[in-house]
């Protein structure tokens, strides 16, 4: 029937409703009645895209194919329950006759298929039995297979063993049976399959990753985060909450939405691939710091962070980085990245025309450097917002333009600090500062240098140095929950270089 319009009057629940296909649109319409207050009148819109499966029977009958002989057709669809929050509902339809249901199965199967997006068939999960709150395996089997098995997609799933167990299979594995690998747990499994997905898209295509200068090439074997950690950052960023259900229905419907990698290097080797912090200083030390109290659980970040809160450790170097052109964005601009972005949608083809001229022109002029004593360096791709942060580190840093933004904080005192850190929490402006500064870049070097000894003794002389013990010379770096342990360091952003499956927050591109 194409892309026709289709109209009937059936049944709901008890109510009468006209249900109307047309376009990429279901919708229906309870019809009025004068002994009927409730809904009468009201009308439902689903999107298409939105339908996760439709079969003929009722609930109850889900299991049976399409050719029974019953006047009911169920739609399994998305609902919202709030801005960010998805539900599974299913909703039964009485026809005049079975031939109707089927008419409507038919029509509906069809416009489903045709609708655009591309649908996972066959999908490789990894599941972390330990990781965060030790409850993936329980979130997997009770909340996320039932809907996978609904919407038809084939599973299969690896329950790991040991760090990088997730990455080194997907390595050594035949991927071409799978249209998506997904992992049930927190940020350092989603970091597993990064690095894995990049990795052997690059051995496949013959590229080499290691060198600074290399040129990638983007995966396009999408992956799945359901959240099951301690954070959840990197969800959190790209669908604007932490909820199991709402990520596996984003994966089923085939949501898909590219996302830069920053990749780092240590005198031009590679050294890891991350998508949301790399921070020297505060958060560097905060992890390194935290390794000695996992026996604390999550609660061990807090505690070290409030130790280095007191430390006021501070580290002197200089920074090279390579501003992006400001004219498509800035992140004192007030634009978030939203579902749909155009900042994001319209930097594939400026992309294209400058990263040649930007990464192997000579002209040292394009490079900015920055010289001076740092408390936090952080280098986010993303607004890096979590459940603690609702507005991240840089709250208009976007997902696919090819930037990452780059906040210094210079030394200041302890007060002033946590002033700044408190800005992340409490929607004021966090660059607002005169010892805070932001910019989007496309690459950054890092250079250590040793404290003269006037900042060396004003270091040691600190309040709490005692307490908390003699500073190092140097950070480290925190590479998305992993300590490079090096200061020297080299990052450069490769534009949309994975995919996801996510469509952004839903939203307006301004929330202040």
């Amino acid at each position: 029937m194409g892309q026709s319009r289709l109209e009937s009057l059936l049944q709901l629940r008890g109510s009468k409703v006209q249900l109307t296909l047309s376009g990429s649109s279901l919708s229906w319409t309870f019809q009025k009645r004068w002994f009927c207050w409730g809904r009468q009148g009201s009308t439902v819109s689903v999107p298409v895209n939105e339908i996760v499966k439709v079969h003929q029977g009722d609930t109850k009958q889900q299991s049976k194919t399409t050719d029974g002989p019953s006047i009911y057709f169920t739609v399994y669809h998305i609902s919202r329950k709030s801005a960010q929050r998805w539900t599974l509902e299913a909703s039964t339809f009485t026809a005049h006759s079975c031939q109707e249901a089927h008419d409507w199965v038919t029509v509906l199967q069809d416009r489903i298929q045709n609708c655009g997006a591309e649908r996972p068939r066959k999908l490789l999960i990894f599941i972390n039995p330990y990781g965060g709150r030790g409850k993936a395996q329980r979130i997997y089997s009770n909340k996320i297979s039932p809907l996978f098995q609904l919407s038809g997609i084939e599973e299969e799933v690896i329950e790991t063993t040991r760090a990088n167990h997730a990455r080194d299979y997907i390595l050594e594995t035949d991927l071409q049976k799978y249209d998506g690998v997904v992992c049930v747990g927190g940020d350092g499994m989603f970091s597993e399959l990064l690095h894995g997905v990049v990795r052997r898209t690059q051995i496949d295509n013959k590229v080499c990753e290691n060198k600074e200068g290399a040129m990638l090439t983007p995966c396009k074997l999408r992956i799945g985060i359901i959240p099951a950690g301690s954070t959840d950052c990197v969800c959190f960023a790209t669908v604007g909450i932490n909820d199991p259900v709402t990520s596996a229905l984003h994966i089923i419907i085939g949501d898909t939405q590219p996302m830069d990698v920053c990749a780092s290097y240590h005198y031009g080797e590679l050294m890891r691939y991350s998508v949301s912090l790399i921070g020297y200083g505060f958060f560097g030390d905060v992890l390194r710091e935290s390794e000695a109290l996992r026996c604390l659980g999550p609660i061990r970040y807090d505690f070290s962070g409030f130790k280095m809160v007191l430390s006021n450790r501070f580290y002197r170097g200089t920074v090279e980085f390579l501003e992006a052109d400001d004219s498509q964005s800035s992140p004192k601009d007030n634009t978030r990245c939203r579902t749909g972005c155009q900042v994001c949608s319209e930097s594939s083809e400026r992309w294209k025309e400058e990263r040649d001229a930007e990464f192997h022109c000579c002209d040292s002029e394009m490079w900015q450097k920055i010289s001076g004593s740092f408390v936090a360096i952080n280098v986010t791709g993303m607004s890096s917002a979590c459940p603690k942060s609702m507005d991240g580190l840089s709250p208009t840093a976007h997902l696919a333009d090819g930037t990452a933004d780059l906040i210094l904080v210079r030394e200041c005192n302890m007060l002033q600090f946590v002033r700044h850190l408190k800005r992340h929490t409490n929607k004021k402006d966090q660059f607002a500062l005169p010892y805070v500064e932001v910019h989007r870049i496309r690459a950054m070097h890092f250079t250590p240098e040793k404290l003269d000894e006037e900042g060396a003794t004003r270091r040691r002389k600190g309040i709490f140095s005692s307490l908390c013990g003699a500073p190092p010379e140097t950070s480290s770096w925190n590479c998305d929950g992993e300590i490079l342990d090096c200061a020297q360091l080299s990052v450069r952003v490769h534009h949309q270089l994975i995919q996801l499956f996510a469509r952004g927050i839903e939203g307006t591109s301004c929330s202040r």
